[in-house]
């Protein structure tokens, strides 16, 4: 190549480096832009008779005050992570039946459980409340949880990951007199750890903010989960308090803030051999 076209192409690259940087600029500030907002205006207190503002914790503690953080927060923590963990579990088990296992009917009856990820929930949360009620659990907290405990996208994730994973060690444990369950927990289980982090911190992020179904699903406030709970917060706009209710948010941000904090290790590590595979 002559000296010529590399210094012609040296300019070209600057520019396209400078264009990413900008556009990676821009659409960090547009996605950070409304949290710095909510964090600074929830930390924002106004004096009523100077109608001076400054920094203070005053609509964190109006929270606190005006709502059962507490009681709400535990049901939203018990309710999430009961689902994730039980979502992880069949996940595991129903992948591995798929991935391991031959049987009747076998790819007709994935195939029905992939179609159940293009309905979406609003066409199925008649049905499921109908059937919630006959069992007994309305406005209950297992209201919430039982029918979350299969997924079909965790079925479909962890079928993958078995798939990935070589039959010779199936066999090999079967020789040293190894059981199928203890195959499944002994062997491949442990082998599919970062599909298992996977779906469990989708299944805490997803449910954690979940506020369509805990609305339907339940009617008394000791059954709320904290993202319906702050619903009540909402009275506070009319006195022009927008601070108490981003308080809430906040408030509300910070248990799905630090799992993506500490599980941004095994997610990054199980999307990576997941894309391997």
């Amino acid at each position: 190549m002559s000296i010529e076209a590399v210094a012609t192409r040296s300019p070209m690259r600057r520019a396209g480096s400078i264009g990413k940087f900008v556009l990676l600029g821009l659409a960090a500030f547009f996605t950070l832009a409304p949290v710095v907002w909510t964090l600074v205006t929830a930390l924002s207190v106004t004096d009523a008779d100077t109608g001076v503002t400054q920094p203070g914790f005053g609509a964190f503690a109006d929270v606190f005050s005006q709502i059962p953080v507490w009681l709400y927060t535990w049901n939203s923590a018990l309710v999430t992570l009961i689902i994730a963990v039980c979502q992880m579990l069949t996940a595991a088990m129903a992948g591995y039946v798929f991935a391991r296992f031959e049987f009747r009917s076998k790819k007709v009856l994935f195939g029905l459980i992939l179609a159940t990820m293009m309905v979406p929930m609003q066409v199925t949360i008649v049905p499921v409340f109908m059937l919630v009620r006959g069992m007994g659990l309305a406005d209950t907290l297992l209201a919430l949880i039982v029918p979350m405990i299969p997924t079909a996208f965790g079925t479909f994730l962890m079928r993958q990951y078995f798939m990935g994973l070589p039959a010779e060690l199936a066999e090999a444990a079967e020789i040293d007199g190894a059981g199928p369950w203890r195959v499944f927990f002994a062997v491949y289980l442990p082998l599919a750890t970062p599909g298992l982090a996977i779906v469990g911190i989708l299944a805490f992020n997803y449910h954690w903010n979940e506020f369509f179904r805990p609305l339907i699903m339940t009617i008394s406030e000791q059954n709320f989960t904290l993202p319906l709970g702050l619903v009540t917060l909402q009275g506070n706009l009319g006195s022009g308090s927008i601070s108490t209710v981003l308080a809430g948010v906040v408030l509300s941000m910070i248990p799905a803030l630090l799992v993506f904090i500490f599980g941004q290790k095994p997610l990054r590590e199980g999307l990576t051999a997941g894309a391997g595979k």
